[in-house]
């Protein structure tokens, strides 16, 4: 990995007022940090910072801060600082180290090949680890680590144990760790139609003659009727009867 020549300039003051003037003259608020030092406040041109870094691939920038104030200080780029509307960097930390003593870090994880699960399958891959911490020499920090899954089946997970060995750095996550994994597809629910006279869960029960009229109605005032034509009938006829004896 290259150096990234830098310049850099005390900071008199600090606190809000103070950074905030410090972006409006086209610099960057900073600390700079480690190696047994006493944190210290610094600022770097905003311009010179984004070309530097222009086409430096990976999270991780080593840095040589030439300081105004005299001596160049060697320093790993640990945290950038973005306004959350203008995204624009507001603020950076730089770590002291040195290019001949192991650092951590922490790299990206690209995964390679396609998995069998997902190809022949219909599986889905599933990214469980997106970083991976390393320790190594400053100069030896990989932009990124990448991570074969073409074997993966499905139901097949990928640990940092099956990562191939790298002379390079030594990858210190926990061995039992996932990185990846193949599932199989979402079953899609299937709901059955109802079969023809069954009834249908939820539906209430139809009430026979819910409709119709009152108990005691119906039947009954017909079979009065019925008894009363009858009895007007038995009337008629006894009438007639004492009409023909006289």
């Amino acid at each position: 990995m290259a150096v990234i020549q830098l310049k850099g300039s005390p900071r008199e003051q600090i606190g809000k007022g103070a950074a905030r003037k410090a972006r409006a003259a086209g610099r960057i608020p900073a600390v700079i940090y480690g190696h047994g030092e006493t944190p210290r406040a610094i600022a770097v041109d905003f311009r010179e910072f984004e070309v530097a870094l222009r086409d430096h691939k990976g999270s991780n920038a080593i840095v040589n801060l030439s300081l105004s104030s005299g001596g160049d200080v060697t320093a790993l780029v640990r945290d950038v600082q973005y306004d959350p509307l203008s995204r624009l960097i507001i603020h950076l930390d730089f770590q002291h180290i040195s290019l001949t003593e192991q650092i951590e870090v922490e790299v990206p994880v690209h995964f390679v090949g396609t998995p069998v699960g997902v190809k022949d399958g219909g599986g889905i891959l599933e990214h469980l680890l997106r970083m991976l911490k390393v320790k190594c020499l400053p100069t030896a920090i990989p932009a990124g680590i990448d991570v074969d899954v073409s074997a993966l089946e499905i139901g097949q997970n990928l640990h940092v144990s099956d990562l191939a060995p790298n002379a390079g750095y030594e990858v210190i996550t926990d061995a039992d760790v996932a990185v990846a994994a193949v599932v199989a597809p979402a079953a899609e629910e299937v709901v059955a139609a109802p079969v023809e006279g069954e009834a249908v869960a939820g539906a209430e029960p139809e009430v026979v003659g819910a409709k119709g009229k009152k108990e005691g109605e119906g039947d009954a005032p017909t079979s009065a009727k019925e008894g009363g034509k009858d009895a007007k009938d038995g009337g008629k006829d006894a009438k007639e009867s004492k009409k023909e004896k006289k």
